[in-house]
This record gives C-alpha cells, structure tokens and sequence, in this order.
C-alpha cells in the first residue's frame, strides 16, 4: 500500500479540527498536528524541555516537573524576542517529529493517509514534502463569528491573530486542493469525500 500524505493548513477560524475530525471518523489513516507535536517536544525527555527550561527558569515547572503550559505563556507575555527564541527552539523539533513520522509512515504503508495539521506548513516549506497540500477556506465573516462565538474573541484579537497569517490569495497559491467550509458541513464533508474517493471509509 502507498501511504498518500497530506497537509491541511487554513485561517484561524476555518474549521479545520471539524474536517480533522470528519476524516478521523471516516479514513483509515493517521492524523498528526503541529499543536500536539509542539507539546510532546515540551514534555521531560523531550527534544525540547532542557533548553526551555534553561531559558525560562525552573518556576514554570509544576511539582512533578512538567512544564506549566500557563506559566510558560505568561513568562513569554509581551516579550518578543523571548517569544521568538521560544519558538526557536520548538519548530524546529516540531518540524523534524512531523517529517520523521510521516517517514516512517511513508515506508511502512500500512495506511492509506498521512494528514499533517499546521497552520504554518506553507511557511514551513511543507509544499516539497506532502503529496497534496489541503487549504481550508471559510469566507471571512463566518471565520469571525466562529471566533467570536467559540472562542469570545473580539474584533481587535481577531485582527490581530489574521495579520499574522498568510491571505487568501497566498494560501491558495501554496495549495493543491482547496475545501469549502463556509456553509453547512455535509457540503464540506461532499469535497473531502470526492477528493478522497470513499474507497478507504470505515
């Protein structure tokens, strides 16, 4: 069997956990994320606990000396350049775990997908290592009030949070597929499945 591997990346607000989930539910396949990758590489033994720890201090620690996801983010508020060298030593790790799996996923093929999910794979140079690369759209009105209404985010963070992303235009561009996920989620589901065939569903 050859293992296709695939990214999803989109906006904040776009829905990709609901499609994530969707094809959980419905593929055999594996599904990793940046956001639990990044936590992994954080935990004692992992790539990346030794050297947070040395830069932020051992007061971010809990009793059993897990790294306090709280403490750590207040440590960083409002300092930059400590964000960046945060984010230094983790996206690293984070991109290197990702690729390892989905090597070895690759090699094995033992299932049909291999979805990774980040919001920053096109950034990241992801384009020259997934088969197909996943842009999930909404229009801009419905990602803010998914924002608003699942997250209470107001207008200000939500601006904020879309500056830094990439724009439509460009996550188009960087993408091979692109799934509608502004209106009703059984259209959203009708895209997945036409791309993915069915063949592979539970």
């Amino acid at each position: 069997m050859t293992t296709k591997i695939i990214g999803i990346t989109g906006g904040v607000g776009a829905g990709k956990s609901e499609v994530l989930k969707y094809i959980r539910d419905n593929y055999d396949c594996v599904i990793v994320t940046a956001d639990d990758m990044g936590n992994e590489v954080k935990e004692p033994g992992g790539e990346c606990y030794d050297r947070i720890v040395s830069l932020l201090g051992d007061d971010i620690l809990t009793q059993d000396g897990h790294i306090d996801r709280k403490k750590m983010a207040a440590k960083m508020y409002s300092d930059t350049e400590l964000v960046d060298k945060v984010n230094s030593i983790i996206h690293p790790a984070v991109i290197d775990r990702i690729r390892r799996l989905g090597n070895e996923a690759r090699s094995k093929g033992e299932i049909p997908y291999f979805f990774i999910e980040a919001a920053l794979l096109i950034e990241c140079g992801f384009n020259d290592y997934v088969d197909e690369m996943w842009y999930i759209y909404a229009d801009m009105s419905v990602r803010r009030m998914r924002l608003k209404n699942s997250r209470g985010y107001d207008d200000a963070r939500i601006d904020g949070i879309m500056e830094n992303q990439l724009s439509d235009a460009e996550y188009r561009a960087g993408s091979d597929v692109v799934i509608d996920n502004s209106g009703e989620f059984e259209d959203t589901a009708k895209q997945i499945d036409s791309y993915l065939g069915g063949e592979n569903g539970r």
